[in-house]
C-alpha cells in the first residue's frame, strides 16, 4: 500500500475519464479510491487496475446521495487515516437535449445543481478533516468549457445550450475560488481543469477532436500533485489558467486550438 491516498468520483468505466485519472495517479505512486454510484462497478474498474500491478480500491460513492458522506469519511479514515488528493469528476449532463434556457426544465436544473455543484460542496465538507490530516493535500475539481457560455452573458450570439449543465459548471467554478479561500493557510489547494472533449464522453458538439482520456487524465493528475506553493482557486486548461469569468473567453472557446501533451 502506498502512503499517498486519491480518491476519484465517477469512474464507473473504462475508457472513461474518472478511470483514466485514477490510473495515472496509481501510477504516480497513489493508492486509488475508486468511486462510482454502483459500488460494484467502482470494485471492477479498481480490480483491472490491481491486475496492472496498481494499488487501487473500490467504493460507492453517489454525488446526489448526500447523507451517505458520513460514511465515506469514515471509511477513509478507518482504512487510511488521510486523503492526499480528492479529484471530482462525476457529473450530470441532463438537458444536452436543451437549446435555450427558456426552455429549460427546471427538475433537470436541480438535478444538474444537485450533483455538479452541492454534491462536490458536500463531499468536500465530509472530507475536509481527511484533507487537512494529508501534508500536502490536492483537489481537483472537473469543469467544462460549456460555462463559457454562462461567462458570455448577453454577448452569446445564440441561446446557451444544455443551460443546466453550463450553468452548474460555471457554478462549480465560482465553489471551486470559494473553496480555495476556505482553505487558505492550509495544506490543501483547490482548482478546477477542464478536459476538454475527452472520447467516450458525452458532449456538447461534434466529435471531431476529441482526445483519449489518458492525455486529459495527465492534465487533471498534474493539477492533483502541484508543488507547495502552487496555485490554488484557479480554473486551468492544459495547464494553462484561464480568465473563465469573463467574456472574451468566449472567443476562446470557438477557436480551434492545438493541445500539446503535459510533460512527464
Amino acid at each position: 500500500m502506498t502512503d499517498k491516498v486519491a480518491l476519484v468520483t465517477g469512474a464507473s468505466r473504462a475508457p472513461g475519464l474518472g478511470v483514466a485519472v485514477a490510473r495515472a495517479l496509481a501510477e504516480r505512486n497513489h493508492h486509488a479510491i475508486v468511486t462510482a454510484r454502483d459500488g460494484a462497478r467502482a470494485e471492477e474498474q479498481a480490480a483491472l487496475l490491481r491486475s496492472e500491478g496498481l494499488s487501487a480500491e473500490g467504493l460507492r460513492v453517489d454525488l446526489a446521495d448526500t447523507g451517505d458522506f458520513a460514511r465515506v469519511a469514515d471509511h477513509v479514515k478507518s482504512a487510511h487515516g488521510h486523503l492526499d488528493v480528492l479529484v471530482n469528476n462525476a457529473s450530470c449532463l441532463p438537458d444536452m437535449d436543451t437549446a435555450s434556457p427558456l426552455d429549460a426544465d427546471i427538475a433537470r436544473v436541480r438535478t444538474a445543481l444537485d450533483v455538479n455543484v452541492v454534491g462536490v460542496w458536500a463531499l468536500v465538507q465530509a472530507l475536509s478533516p481527511l484533507l487537512r490530516a494529508a501534508p500536502a493535500a490536492r483537489v481537483v475539481n472537473i469543469t467544462s468549457g460549456a460555462f463559457r457560455q454562462v461567462a458570455a452573458g448577453a454577448d452569446l450570439p445564440r441561446p446557451a445550450g444544455a443551460p443546466a449543465y453550463s450553468f452548474s459548471k460555471y457554478g462549480m467554478n465560482v465553489l471551486t475560488g470559494m473553496l480555495a479561500s476556505a482553505f487558505r493557510g492550509t495544506n490543501v489547494l483547490v482548482n478546477a481543469v477542464d478536459p476538454g472533449q475527452v472520447a467516450t464522453q458525452t458532449v456538447l458538439g461534434d466529435d471531431d477532436g476529441d482526445r483519449p482520456p489518458a492525455e486529459s487524465a495527465a492534465w487533471v493528475a498534474w493539477a492533483a500533485t502541484l508543488p507547495v506553493g502552487g496555485p490554488t482557486g484557479g480554473v486551468f486548461d492544459d495547464g494553462e489558467r484561464v480568465a473563465w469569468d469573463v467574456k472574451p473567453q468566449l472567443q476562446h472557446a470557438q477557436q480551434n486550438r492545438h493541445r500539446v501533451k503535459p510533460q512527464p
